[in-house]
Formats: C-alpha cells, structure tokens, sequence
C-alpha cells in the first residue's frame, strides 16, 4: 500500500512548509518578464529543479546554483540573468505570502454575525495565554541594563479605548496623529493664503515641517506614511478595523503583523468600487487629505490582472 505523505495533502503541505501550494506554474512562468533566456530554463530543468525546490532556498543557496551552472556545467550566464533569476523568485515568495495573508483576511471577513461571536467566546477562553504572550515578547525588548532596545514599531496592538501604559503607544494615539496632521494642513492652508502662495491641498513634507516647528516633532512623514492604509481602513470601515484589532490584540499579535491584515480588507473595498482606490480615499472628508499607499495600489493592481478585471 502507498503511503501518503505530506506532499500528497495541501493543508499538509503548508503546515510542514510554511507556504500554501500553487500548483501548475512552470519555470517559464515562473521567470517570464525577467530576462531569463529559454535554453537557461531548459537546463535548469534537466538539473532538476522545479518551481517548488526554487521558491524554497536560501539566497546562499541560489547563489551556490548559480556558481555551479556557471563553473560545473559552463552555462554562459547573462549578467542581467544571474540577478533576473534571484528576483524572480524573491517576486513568487513574496506574491505566495501576500496571498496566505488574503486568504486569512477574507476568510476572517467573510464570516457571518453568529460566527464571530462564537469565535470571540472561543478567543475570550485563551485571552490570559495572549496577554502572557504580549508580557513576554515586552520583557525580551528590555536589554540587561533596562534600557529599551531599537525596535521598528512605536505602537503596540490595542482596541478602542484601552488605556496602553508603558512606552509603547495604542492605536487610538496612532489614528489621532492623522486627526492632528489634518489641522496642521489646515493651518499650512491659512499661512500660504496670507503670503499669496499655493495652499496644499494633501499632507505633503510642508506640513510635515509646519508641524515640527509648531512642537509636534512626534508627527514625521515615515511613521505616518507608514500606517496610511491602516488609517483608512479606520476611516472607511470602523466597525471591520476594530474586529481587526480586538483579534490581534487577543493573539498577543505584534503591529507589524496588524498593519499587513489591514491592506486586504482595503483591496475587497477598491473591487467593489471599480478599483477605484483613488476615488475610495478621495469621497472621504478624512482622507482625501492623503495620499494612496504605493503597496496599496500594487495589491490593487496585483489583484485586478489576477482576476483579469
């Protein structure tokens, strides 16, 4: 009797993995639009490689390959092919995991009332295991010395109205910024219009400026071009950004990962409308002061030839 293994089995498959199957893409696929010449493909095969063993290595690995069919079996490499190689795959392994987030996302949104109070019964029962989590992962930032270590996020994930102590900051204090950028522009507004110049229309590096010069050197254009999408989920759809934060937040969750779940949500909106992202953020009185996230428009994009829409 066969015995099946987790190869067999696509649920398995992620599991052991790490990454949901795609099936039937070939190495031409794969590659196409990067430069790769077709007798290169053709020996890739014959070494044996598919697309599943590539989207899987190291880039020490890739490198290791490259070398060999370069110096065990004298393949003339272009230049462009050696980094049209690597970036190709980089491109699967990065369109492989924003589509693992997708699908956990529109699952989540796609679940009715009834269904998510079961569900928050069931998270409620593991609240205390999250929040032991949340404690230990803030326990490791603190360096020997107690000093906070660098770290890429300011925010922690919290819901509507928690009281965040510590040196972390809530969302709540993260969307008001953006209330706080919105007067600013308003004051850039009255000051241009008094010298006779342009008045900004959007939150651009003027205002920016005008606000670290009125005291506010807390609002800066990285944080808050940072987590714009996660504003406009906010704006657009408060009831579905809350949802949002209370599973995160009782997953013991770090913002990074809160931040990736907002997009998707966004990107459903934007189908429903045309695509018309653009027109999404700018027919609301919020946000039409901001400008759309590249990402957010390359998912939209991604998405649409996806579905050839």
């Amino acid at each position: 009797m066969d015995t099946m293994t987790h190869k067999d089995n696509p649920l398995a498959y992620e599991f052991f993995t790490g990454m949901p199957r795609r099936e039937g893409k070939t190495l031409e696929e794969l590659f196409e639009n990067y430069g790769v010449r077709h007798h290169t493909l053709a020996k890739m095969s014959d070494m044996g490689f598919t697309v599943n063993t590539l989207i899987r290595m190291t880039e020490q690995e890739l490198d290791e390959v490259i070398q060999t069919m370069v110096e065990n079996f004298h393949i003339e490499l272009l230049f462009g092919e050696r980094y049209g190689v690597k970036a190709a795959i980089r491109a699967e392994k990065k369109a492989i995991e924003d589509e693992a987030e997708r699908q956990r996302i529109m699952s989540f949104g796609s679940k009715s009332e009834k269904k998510r109070k079961l569900e928050g019964r069931s998270l409620a029962a593991s609240k205390e295991v999250g929040k032991k989590r949340q404690k230990r992962r803030q326990l490791k930032e603190l360096g020997e010395d107690g000093e906070d270590r660098p770290r890429e996020h300011p925010f922690i994930v919290s819901e509507p109205g928690d009281i965040v102590r510590g040196k972390k900051n809530g969302l709540d204090y993260l969307f008001d910024l953006y209330e706080q950028c919105g007067k600013f522009l308003v004051e850039c507004q009255q000051i241009s219009k008094e010298k006779g110049e342009k008045c900004p229309i959007k939150v651009t590096n003027q205002v920016f400026r005008h606000a670290k010069h009125a005291g506010a050197g807390y609002i800066n254009k990285p944080k808050m071009r940072h987590y714009v999408h996660c504003y406009a989920l906010h704006c657009l759809d408060t009831e579905q950004s809350n949802a949002i934060r209370k599973v995160y937040k009782e997953r013991g969750e770090n913002v990074g990962a809160w931040r990736q779940a907002c997009y998707w949500p966004l990107v459903s909106m934007a189908r429903a409308n045309g695509w018309d992202i653009e027109g999404l953020f700018n027919r609301n009185e919020r946000l039409k002061i901001w400008y759309v996230p590249t990402k957010l428009r390359q998912l939209c994009h991604f998405e649409r030839t996806k579905h050839g829409e």
